[in-house]
């Protein structure tokens, strides 16, 4: 799974040579942490990998305010304690996840064994067998890429459309991490766009990541506010007869993961297929609340209201 939001690429030919430079300097200090972490056992490796985001670019990055920030709109009665949790585990997640998308073989092997659970698997099974399209939808919690490598060990055709990072240097290598992970992989835009028609109407599966703020998507509730959301995934499905799925790969205690399969979301309009996703990621949000990226500035329609008002 891989993320669904504005296309990037457009604007890396106009940096600056000073933006350049920042962006080739903070790609290289990843790149040196990402091999140093590398060398160690996987589970250590995940652990320390938790650790340098908590401690070291949660405080830098201002992702501890961001959460804060998020936290106290949608759950203003909340504990100091439990913020203060959240504000530990939330990096955390983010921190082990990432270094697992740079240990496909460690990873996959670590998934290999897991079983599929949750109301939808047949109907995936037998959408698999007739070759009939399915996009399967997540969002930014445990590791959203744990189902396209299960369903990929699987035998099943799963790709997935992401969004190129702003940092060109960065997106070279993180698209050839994901890629160990399993392809075809689809940037978003023209040409990822008619290749990955092609791949869906052929009777693909395409992995999604739903919960980014769109600024062109439809103003929908989440986490009880209004938040825009990209329509794409609903508008496909109805327009190629695609099954849509919501798929989850939750982080257990133990170092593995509940791969759940939701039933699929009937076909109605793409604002009713959309909404039900945002209230099925909700319920796993609500779950798990240290495994989703509060980080993200998901809920812009609320601040620019508090803007107007100010």
């Amino acid at each position: 799974m891989v993320n669904d939001g504005a296309s990037t690429p457009a604007r890396w030919g106009h940096m600056s040579k000073t933006e350049s430079l920042l962006y080739w300097l903070t790609d290289r200090l990843i790149r040196f942490a990402i091999a140093l972490l590398l060398m160690l056992p996987f589970d250590l490796r995940r652990q320390v990998g938790g650790w340098l985001m908590t401690r070291v670019v949660a405080p830098i990055g201002g992702y501890r305010g961001r959460i804060r920030d998020n936290l106290n709109l949608i759950f203003p009665d909340l504990s100091e304690a439990e913020v203060w949790r959240l504000v530990h585990d939330v990096p955390d997640n983010l921190g082990r996840t990432l270094i697992e998308l740079y240990s496909a073989r460690d990873f996959i092997a670590r998934i290999a064994d897991e079983p599929l659970t949750g109301a939808g698997v047949d109907a995936l099974a037998e959408a698999h067998a007739a070759g009939r399209p399915v996009l399967l939808v997540t969002g930014h919690i445990g590791n959203y890429d744990a189902i396209r490598a299960a369903l990929i060990l699987r035998g099943y055709r799963v790709g997935g459309l992401y969004r190129p990072m702003g940092n060109p240097f960065f997106n070279e290598h993180y698209v050839a991490a994901i890629s160990a992970i399993g392809r075809p992989l689809f940037p978003r835009g023209r040409k990822g766009l008619t290749d990955m028609v092609r791949f869906l109407r052929g009777g693909g599966m395409l992995g999604v990541v739903l919960d980014q703020h769109m600024e062109e998507g439809e103003l929908l509730i989440f986490m009880g506010h209004p938040a825009r959301t990209a329509l794409s995934s609903a508008e496909l499905a109805l327009r190629y007869g695609a099954l849509v799925v919501p798929t989850y790969g939750i982080r257990r205690p133990d170092g593995g993961f509940d791969l759940i399969i939701e039933a699929p979301v009937p076909h109605g309009t793409a604002q009713e297929m959309t909404q039900r996703l945002n209230d099925s990621l909700e319920a796993q949000v609500r779950a798990h609340m240290d495994q989703w990226l509060w980080t993200h500035r998901r809920w812009k329609e609320k601040k620019r209201r508090r803007a107007r008002k100010g």
